[in-house]
């Protein structure tokens, strides 16, 4: 944000892989551009058409908006080779943040990798590249659903930011509490770096329902049986779940969140009515 006090925003993107897809892209990041956001994401999949697909958008945003445009790079089905020839290409082409991850290993693949947590990409990242990158991590307030416990949970995260990361991007959730406690363990680590909130607008509960489950989000139950209730009723989905988003981000920053990053899902109009009505 032009203003150092402000809260900073950002917003995500995954790759289109559709020509419309690919097509509405502009409109939508242009639109979010307007918000003056610190920076743009743009997730990365395990195979190579869209490993290439995530390459062009990012170049594509950062030359149409200005606003510096961060790549994700996994763990997944990556090797050493591969990952130092896209570190060139990235700092050929200006870019200075990448979003480090382990990644979700797709159906049908046998083998992660040469890496198998996202401190060992974080590692790589810093041997290639030194200080050159911003490197943001993940960090997952309800726990990572592979995680053998909180305190392996807490335990890895500890170890990214000791590898050399500056900042983490938490998955979304709708219990502030949650965030507030994983802020305050991995605080008491003697873990500085900023930590923001992942924020997922509610626009569609059947979609919700099955993102979450996949990445462990907890959705409340007060929450799941409203909207369970609404059944068809997008209008009425759409206008609980920007109640409840809206009221979610703003008891996070008034206790001290210092951003908020939206998972877009390449949507512009629901994220922008929520910044919006905020005063960001």
């Amino acid at each position: 944000m032009s203003d150092a006090c402000s809260p900073n925003i950002s917003f995500e993107f995954f790759p289109p892989r559709t020509d419309a897809g690919r097509d509405r892209l502009p409109e939508v990041y242009t639109q979010l551009a307007e918000l003056d956001p610190r920076f743009f994401s743009v997730t990365f999949g395990a195979g190579g058409t869209t490993r290439d697909f995530t390459f062009e958008a990012v170049k594509n945003i950062s030359r149409d908006t200005g606003v510096c445009t961060a790549p994700h790079l996994s763990c997944v089905a990556s090797d050493k080779a591969d990952l130092r020839r896209l570190l060139l290409q990235y700092r050929e082409h200006g870019i200075k943040r990448i979003v480090a991850l382990r990644g979700d290993m797709p159906s049908g693949m046998l083998g992660i990798g040469e890496f198998r947590y996202a401190k060992h990409l974080v590692d790589f990242i810093r041997e290639e590249t030194g200080g050159h990158f911003d490197l943001t991590v993940a960090a997952y307030p309800e726990c990572h659903p592979q995680a053998s416990s909180f305190e392996r949970d807490i335990d890895h995260f500890a170890d990214k930011v000791r590898a050399g990361a500056d900042m983490a991007i938490t998955q979304y959730f709708f219990n502030p509490d949650a965030y507030h406690h994983f802020v305050d363990r991995v605080r008491a680590r003697g873990v500085d770096i900023p930590i923001i909130p992942g924020i997922m607008p509610i626009t569609n509960y059947s979609k919700l329902a099955r993102f979450s489950e996949m990445c462990g989000a907890e959705i409340p139950r007060w929450v799941r049986r409203q909207l369970e209730a609404y059944g068809d009723d997008s209008d009425s989905i759409q206008a609980f779940g920007h109640e409840v988003v809206t009221r979610l981000c703003q008891q996070l920053l008034d206790q001290g969140a210092p951003g908020l990053h939206f998972y877009t899902l390449n949507q512009a109009d629901t994220c922008t009515r929520i910044v919006r009505e905020l005063s960001l």
